[in-house]
């Protein structure tokens, strides 16, 4: 890529997604391609370490040249969890002590999130970063959505919730990995001209 090499305002890409899917689920080959083209553009790729989209993104990064950092925990009864994949192995690791930990390190860390298909544990990740962007309007960190279906869950989200205008500029809804690129660079560009996020 052209710019692989030029300094980006936007260094660091978070994806968040369903950690049980196969590598033959469209959503998985979406992360990992996405991965591997921001990779292969310059961004490091970090995750939370998981099987699943966690995986693809690791994957995809080192397909595609990149950096990769993932954020870990090892609970304590969390049935639930997913937990940490031996799979995802990636160019440094960061262990944290519970879910609500390695969230918000994966927000820190992360300069914009990428955020595909997934479950309860997606949905926490998608109003959190909604709700600190609207908190730190102006300063925030963006988001994407990846997949047409987020248009009809933001729809129906905007008609029976109290949500308004600068809440739902802080997002874009892409169906591709170029249009993910296409969508960094353009909230790059608004940070560089110094205009509002």
């Amino acid at each position: 890529m052209e710019d692989k090499y030029l300094r980006h305002l936007i260094r660091n890409v978070a994806f968040f997604g369903d950690a049980n899917i196969p590598e033959s689920d469209p959503t998985y080959k979406a992360a990992f391609d996405t991965a591997k083209l921001l990779a292969d553009s310059g961004f490091t790729v970090i995750d939370g370490g998981g099987p699943g989209v966690m995986h693809a993104a690791t994957s995809g990064a080192e397909a595609g040249g990149g950096t990769t950092l993932t954020v870990t925990f090892d609970p304590i009864n969390a049935p639930g969890y997913e937990g940490r994949y031996l799979k995802n192995v990636p160019d440094k690791e960061i262990v944290t002590t519970n879910y609500i930990d390695r969230m918000f390190k994966l927000m820190e860390h992360g300069d914009i999130f990428v955020i595909f298909k997934g479950g309860s544990g997606t949905i926490s990740e998608f109003g959190t970063a909604w709700v600190l962007a609207k908190l730190y309007y102006g300063h925030h960190k963006p988001f994407i959505l990846y997949g047409n279906f987020w248009a009809e869950i933001i729809d129906v989200l905007r008609k029976h919730m109290n949500l308004d205008k600068k809440e739902l500029s802080v997002f874009e809804i892409v169906d591709s990995p170029k249009e993910v690129l296409a969508a960094i660079q353009k909230f790059e560009r608004r940070i560089d001209g110094g205009k509002q996020l």
